[in-house]
């Protein structure tokens, strides 16, 4: 059975023993997008939920962690950072091919878009301050007191991480791309002090992975947390940012050539200005460093998608067009060593 599929006779036995009431014939339709871990929503008579698993077949190490995302989103239950409510998780592989967990499907707006054509301009302002709001909430958690102290390792973050998707980069690699090697090289030697922060950040924080009230510009849900782990907070900010550059066509749809200020959107100095008030920081140094990291991490991550493309273990139809994006997004990358001289 394929990643878009589920085994409903297998799985639907489960979840009447461990997600009570649970009443009425199951089904289950795949969200869209979910590139790394296939998301579905199941019903059973007037009640929904949202299942996410590891996809089945052969994967990079550490790759796909839903136990991560299901302790992480547990941990967050009752502090300031909005999240659905885990319901349970099954780390038995044989049940559907791979490990999953239950949660509560959240009724709200997800936007694809980030000039986010679907709202007017004062609630599109709104909107763009919510995410900053919740980003320092996020990075304000005490790890400690969530029971979150051993979710990442210790040492440097950020060679943490470069060794991570340097390995992971190469177990997936199809071809030589001559930017990624530049970041390979560059990034390792240029790590700022301080990195070794210690703040519970997600990884992939997104407009996209984020639910918004139905009428309010309020987000009621941060999804996709399996990047997840503990580290510097500024990676979280730099990726964000990052993605307002991605350009407007293709599969990965970014703020280029936009004019943001006619749309009531922030400039990147407005926003970081804004969190650095939020988080009680003076400003931020070496900031191109954080960027040429962040297109580093996103390339590697995206060379992993369209490795398993080819062998046919990807778990959405738009990888394709992803995968192509993984040259262009590392020579942006690249830029940016230019600019830390």
């Amino acid at each position: 059975m394929s990643a878009q599929e589920l085994d409903l006779a297998k799985l639907e036995p489960w979840l009447r023993e461990k997600v009570p009431p649970f009443e009425g014939a199951l089904s289950a339709d795949k969200f869209a997008g979910g590139q790394s871990n296939p998301t579905f929503k199941l019903t059973a008579g007037e009640q929904h939920y949202v299942l996410r698993r590891k996809p089945p077949g052969e994967l990079l190490a550490s790759a796909h962690a839903v136990d991560r995302e299901f302790r992480v989103l547990d941990a967050l239950a009752n502090t300031d950072v909005p999240v659905p409510k885990v319901v349970a998780l099954c780390e038995d592989d044989s049940l559907i091919g791979s490990m999953f967990y239950v949660m509560e499907h959240l009724e709200g707006r997800i936007f694809w878009d980030p000039t986010v054509p679907e709202v007017g301009d004062a609630d599109r302002a709104a909107i763009y301050d919510e995410m900053n709001r919740v980003l320092a909430a996020l990075h304000s958690v005490d790890v400690d007191a969530v029971g979150l102290t051993d979710y990442g390792k210790p040492g440097n973050y950020y060679a943490r991480q470069i060794g991570r998707w340097t390995k992971q980069y190469r177990a997936s690699e199809t071809e030589s791309v001559a930017e990624m090697e530049a970041l390979i090289d560059w990034l390792p030697d240029n790590i700022p002090a301080g990195g070794e922060t210690i703040a519970l950040v997600h990884g992939d924080y997104r407009i996209d992975n984020m639910i918004f009230h139905p009428t309010e510009p309020k987000i009621i849900g941060i999804l996709d947390w399996e990047l997840s782990t503990l580290g510097d907070p500024l990676a979280d900010l730099a990726y964000q940012l990052m993605a307002w550059q991605f350009p407007r066509e293709g599969g990965m749809v970014g703020l280029e050539g936009v004019e943001r200020s006619e749309l009531m959107i922030p400039s990147d100095e407005a926003y970081i200005e804004a969190y650095c008030q939020r988080t009680g920081r003076s400003g931020i140094d070496h900031w191109p460093f954080y960027m040429a990291f962040c297109f580093f991490r996103i390339a590697a991550i995206l060379q992993g998608i369209k490795k398993r493309a080819l062998i046919g273990t990807a778990s959405s139809a738009e990888a394709d067009s992803r995968a192509v994006m993984v040259g262009p997004l590392a020579a942006l990358g690249a830029g940016y060593i230019k600019q830390s001289a």
